[in-house]
């Protein structure tokens, strides 16, 4: 797949709405309020925003004036269904954005909807959590996964549909009450005991939910475990897509900033940086990558990047999201192969994300 660099941004905006179209007695048919999360990713034009760096604060600046129209207002007098899918479709009809690929709306951290530009089609998602144990049979002899022991597991379920002629498809509801019979397996559980999860790694475990639910819900577009806070896979049916999450904090100074610019000062971040990596499933382990294999290999390229000055690195043209992206994947592949996505942000939700494999879905924020 051709190479694409996004830049990324993510608004908060506080809002009441009332989701006349849910059955009588539904909890959202009365007016309620939620903090809300408006989130996009686009194809910017190099320099969009006045210099090289400036993109992704320029993004971040066109997203939060779009949702201003949105913040501490009643949502019904601006929409008949205030539902997170038609408000990504109403944020998209009005940012002045050049290249946007999706706009997002999350109206808490558990459920949101991703709308993909230039079609009329949305990927809802609701996050569900479950306490449980379990060991990885086949490591190797001495690996700390090999002991029993246990994780605060999430999962998010993906459902791709088509919003043409359509107020609400797959709602949130419908994704809880399919959930409901693998929350009561899962829940306090020793995973290993589950037929079917005798060595559940976090590949298997995506798998196995997947074979439950395709047949009850065909729009199922992916399953997303996290096994930890920073680390999980994705699984579409087909194919696996692991990520494991680091953070570092650095100083820089955006050089090509013009006078007056608070950029071209000496400042820092705390970055988060998502590496995502595609690989055939090892029949024996059950696993794509493993997570510790990840860490320990990028080592020698973190150990640059943490508590340094960035615009000092050497092969790196600027120190913004998008270069430093394109030279943590130069830095990276030899020991990293596998991989095809990095996610970098400087600020929480605004950055930019480097993808030469499948896009696959973005995580929440």
């Amino acid at each position: 797949m051709t190479e694409q660099l996004f830049h990324v941004a993510a608004a908060p905006f506080e809002s009441a709405r009332r989701v006349a179209i849910l059955p009588e007695g539904h909890r959202a048919r009365r007016l309620h309020g939620h903090s809300f999360l408006a989130k996009v990713r686009a194809r910017l034009p190099q320099d969009w925003g006045g210099f090289r760096g400036a993109e992704s604060g320029a993004l971040l600046e066109s997203l939060a004036g779009a949702v201003e129209a949105l913040d501490y207002r009643d949502l019904n007098e601006l929409l008949p269904v205030p539902t997170d899918e038609n408000l990504a479709r109403w944020l998209r009809d009005r940012l002045d954005v050049p290249g946007v690929a999706s706009i997002g709306v999350q109206s808490t951290s558990e459920q949101g909807a991703d709308l993909d530009d230039g079609e009329d089609r949305v990927h809802v998602w609701r996050r569900f959590r479950f306490e449980a144990a379990h060991r990885l049979p086949n490591v190797p002899e001495g690996h700390q996964c090999g002991r029993m022991h246990g994780h605060g597991f999430e999962v998010i379920l993906h459902a791709d549909q088509s919003l043409a002629g359509a107020d609400m498809g797959i709602d949130f509801d419908r994704l809880a009450a399919l959930w409901a019979p693998l929350q009561a397996e899962l829940h306090h559980a020793c995973l290993n005991e589950i037929p079917g999860l005798e060595n559940p790694t976090s590949e298997m475990l995506s798998r196995w939910i997947w074979e439950r639910l395709t047949p009850r819900l065909p729009a199922l577009s992916w399953v997303t475990v996290y096994e930890t806070a920073t680390a999980g896979c994705h699984y579409d049916g087909e194919h696996y897509r692991i990520w494991k999450e680091q953070r570092f904090e650095s100083a820089l100074r955006l050089e090509l900033a013009p006078e007056g610019d608070s950029r071209r000062r000496l400042h820092g971040h705390s970055y988060l940086l998502r590496l995502h990596l595609t690989a055939p499933l090892d029949a024996v382990l059950g696993w794509t990558v493993d997570y510790g294999d990840v860490k320990r290999l990028f080592d020698p390229v973190y150990r640059r990047l943490d508590h340094h000055r960035l615009d000092g690195l050497h092969g790196l043209s600027a120190a913004d999201p998008g270069s430093l992206a394109l030279w943590i994947r130069e830095a990276a592949l030899g020991g990293l192969p596998q991989l095809d996505r990095i996610d970098l942000h400087e600020t929480p939700g605004c950055g930019a994300s480097l993808c030469w494999g499948e896009l696959g879905p973005a995580l929440p924020s």
